[in-house]
């Protein structure tokens, strides 16, 4: 079954030269970035809204909604959220090489609708292809008149900047992105008072929005709200990318609708898992999000609402797969040793109860765990995200510690006679197996 593509077409179907102003230009390109000249801000929040775009970042927050909130001071400022870091996301960075100008144009068309004159690509670090890609194409529309002064031969000026973080994971949150930008620590804001709608780069009106948010906007222009509906689920319209990577046949991107089974993505997109295996867990949305077991979830439809009620979330659309080769607490420590790697270390809870989190699990792995660390983890998470719920009620500014919570819910809900496993044999039995064979 097929289904239709809309960010990721143009280099599916033209493969060589997708990236290229000249192939961009001869597939429509840049035609609605010209027609948003000619519509009102009011025009073009409204389509956005009604065509029921969530962004694509990680939060699922309505893109025409979040335009609306834009407070009425100026300047205002645009910021492209090209900071991939999740564990297990890499559809930006396709977006960024193989179709940068399908991003600008989504860039324009988000200014205009914004009233900004200056916009800011921020790109991870590590990646360089991108980051050339997307300079390329930048300095290409300056060179068309597509930036700079009077764009399209209109009297509307927008400069683009393109950025490279440093490799902080942090900044992928909107807040330390902005603080980055400024040349300051990668450290989230506190919210309120620094909502960047209101208070965001040089403390004036800032939108953040995620690379595939933009890149589908000349899309929504070209086909109207309507037809982009339709093309997608009631609640969660258009299409989405999913990066799928850990234990399947067939790793990668995938453009989908939303709607459907994580048994219909992982066994007939991304062609099962290797030697017909069975699957053991399933980490839905990037290693922030809790993960789901086959048992309970595999017949479950990937949209927003549904995910969230099942406690999880879909986050930036990287789903991991694990199989029953799979260690579950040697799986945990990497990912809890991942954020307390990249805590930035402003908030004591995060900064603290990660190492700890990260100390007490490589014990238990190690083969020096005790009868009581999984209560004593739980204990330490607990400081971090209060009741041990989801969506965490947090004792920190951003949500980084509280996601380094996630896989040790799933080892008390779902493997706690793997950790019990572990103490009983002082040590891993997937090791003790693989010593032997």
């Amino acid at each position: 079954m097929t289904y239709p593509l809309v960010v990721t077409r143009r280099m599916t179907d033209h493969p060589a030269d997708s990236h290229t102003l000249e192939r961009y230009e001869a597939t429509s390109g840049y035609e609605q970035a010209r027609r948003a000249l000619t519509m009102t801000r009011d025009e073009l929040v409204e389509e956005i809204k009604t065509s029921g775009l969530l962004g694509r970042g990680g939060a699922a927050f309505s893109a025409g909604l979040k335009w609306s909130f834009l407070a009425p001071a100026r300047p205002s400022y645009l910021v492209i959220n090209g900071d991939e870091s999740e564990p297990g996301t890499f559809k930006d960075r396709q977006l960024l090489e193989r179709d940068p100008h399908q991003m600008l144009e989504g860039v324009i068309i988000t200014a205009i609708a914004n009233e900004v004159h200056h916009a800011f690509i921020y790109i991870r670090g590590e990646y360089p292809k991108p980051a050339r890609r997307v300079q390329t194409a930048v300095d290409e529309a300056y060179a068309r008149g597509y930036l700079g002064k009077g764009i399209f031969g209109s009297d509307y000026d927008l400069e683009v900047t393109v950025h490279l973080g440093a490799g902080a994971y942090i900044c992928g949150e909107e807040t330390a992105l902005i603080n980055s930008l400024e040349g300051l620590r990668g450290e989230p804001r506190l919210k309120p008072p620094y909502f960047p709608a209101a208070k965001g780069l040089y403390m004036q009106p800032t939108i953040v929005n995620n690379v595939e948010t933009v890149s589908n906007l000349p899309h929504i222009l070209a086909m109207g709200s309507e037809e982009f509906i339709e093309i997608g689920h009631p609640l969660d319209t258009g299409t989405f990318m999913i990066s799928i990577s850990g234990h399947v046949n067939k790793p990668g991107n995938y453009e989908l609708p939303h709607g459907l089974t994580w048994r219909h993505l992982i066994y007939d997109i991304a062609g099962g898992v290797p030697g017909g295996r069975e699957i053991k867990a399933i980490v839905p949305g990037g290693a922030s999000a809790p993960w789901f077991i086959p048992e309970i979830h595999l017949e479950d439809q990937i949209t927003k609402d549904v995910c969230a009620e099942a406690g999880s979330m879909l986050g930036s659309g990287a789903v991991i797969v694990m199989d029953e080769t799979t260690c579950m607490v040697r799986a945990a420590e990497r990912i809890v040793r991942f954020f307390a790697h990249e805590s930035c270390g402003q908030c004591t809870p995060c900064r603290e109860g990660t190492t700890w989190m990260e100390m007490i699990l490589r014990r238990i792995e190690e083969g020096q765990g005790r009868a009581v660390d999984l209560d004593l983890l739980l204990d330490v998470s607990d400081g971090i995200s209060v009741g041990l719920a989801w969506p965490p009620k947090m004792t920190t500014i951003c949500p980084l510690g509280p996601s380094a919570v996630s896989p040790v819910l799933a080892l008390r809900d779902y493997f706690r006679d793997e950790v019990d496993e572990h103490v009983k044999m002082a040590g891993c039995p997937l090791k003790k197996v693989e010593a032997h064979a």
